[in-house]
């Protein structure tokens, strides 16, 4: 969408391959699943997988339709299907296309024998739940699902779970340990680990790794920052001045009057609300970046504009720039930072991002090719 409203999107190819070689250099003896699913995060699938195209081991995705769709589009790359398939023409497309698809219940596994005709062999993760509870087949359920695996001759398994709290206190002991006793003597391919694990926990590394919002430049934990892990940020939101207001003590700000001016002040209105993606729940204090300078926001969030404190930054007045999160020519604003403040995480400002917020490559950073 083309618009004269200064708000803009900046997403960088080089920052997503870099961080998928960082991912790479972490799980050296694995092979990498790119996800992309949620539109990458919110970055645009196809912007993903024409950064990656040339080195990912494989893409995933949840929709069977944007699977094909890569397909028809030259990807030979294996191409896994995180959710499975929910009906007999995602099984068709299945066999049709090569995908790999995840097997999370028995209705699934019968929904494959009742319409596929496996003239080929085809690739499936057997999911398991290992504590999540959230997909997977349960001890319970697991006997049923190998019987059924029986009827398909023409099938490549690989076991897959899905941790819960990687990034936690409590790791992934519990979970890894069910895992082994769910297995058995099961000697193939495993998939376990998800960004938090690639980076945190080597002994889950396995056959494949399934990075995630690590290949955006965002940190999977609250502890420790992208930088600190040597992620590059591959969305910048940036925007610009559109108004300034000088304040006297006693002044509020924005609708409710949440925020009441201690002192004299000068804030800037920045053209970007909660109808472009940023969290309407961002309260005062939230980092900002303008001219060079890190600042804070002032007041609530409205639709389509947010106030912020230009006190210290006198130079600054209509037209000067903004940095929302990421790397901007106002300034670094780290997503994550952002999240901690509006009490949410970088993957929901990521995938938030509005459609009619303008999208534009940044191809100033070099991609070092090998």
């Amino acid at each position: 969408m083309k618009t004269s409203r200064p708000i803009r999107a900046r997403i960088a190819p080089a920052a997503i391959l870099h961080n998928y070689r960082l991912a790479k250099i972490q799980a050296p003896q694995a092979k990498a699943w790119a996800v992309v699913k949620a539109n990458a995060y919110g970055h645009g699938q196809w912007r993903a997988v024409e950064a990656l195209r040339s080195e990912a081991d494989g893409f995933a995705l949840l929709e069977c339709e944007n699977a094909v769709a890569l397909r028809e589009a030259g990807v030979t790359q294996p191409i896994l299907l995180l959710e499975g398939v929910f009906s007999a023409r995602d099984v068709r497309a299945v066999i049709e296309h090569r995908l790999t698809c995840v097997v999370h219940c028995l209705e699934q596994l019968e929904l494959l024998v009742r319409n596929g005709q496996f003239a080929t062999p085809v690739s499936l993760y057997l999911k398991l739940n290992t504590g999540m509870n959230r997909l997977g087949f349960s001890p319970g359920t697991l006997g049923k699902a190998w019987e059924i695996l029986q009827q398909l001759p023409q099938v490549d398994v690989t076991l897959m779970t899905h941790f819960a709290e990687a990034d936690g206190e409590r790791g992934v002991t519990g979970q890894l340990d069910r895992f082994r006793q769910m297995s058995g003597d099961w000697r193939g391919p495993v998939s376990l680990a998800n960004s938090a694990a690639i980076l945190r926990h080597p002994q889950t590394h396995g056959d494949w790794v399934r990075p995630g919002i690590m290949l955006y430049g965002a940190s999977p934990f609250a502890e420790i920052s992208a930088e600190t892990l040597g992620l590059q940020p591959a969305m910048t939101l940036e925007s610009a001045i559109i108004g300034v207001q000088d304040l006297v003590a006693g002044d509020c700000v924005g609708y409710g009057g949440t925020f009441t001016a201690e002192r004299p002040m000068r804030i800037g209105i920045v053209a970007c609300g909660y109808a472009d993606g940023y969290p309407r729940h961002a309260p005062s204090g939230t980092p900002i970046a303008v001219m060079g300078k890190r600042t804070k926001t002032v007041g609530r969030v409205s639709m389509d504009m947010l106030a912020c404190d230009l006190t210290d930054i006198p130079e600054a007045g209509i037209g000067a720039p903004v940095t929302l999160w990421g790397e901007g020519i106002a300034g670094n604003v780290p997503a994550d930072d952002v999240a901690t403040a509006a009490g949410t995480i970088a993957y929901e400002l990521f995938c938030a991002l509005a459609p009619r917020v303008p999208v534009i490559l940044d191809e100033t950073a070099a991609v070092d090719r090998k």
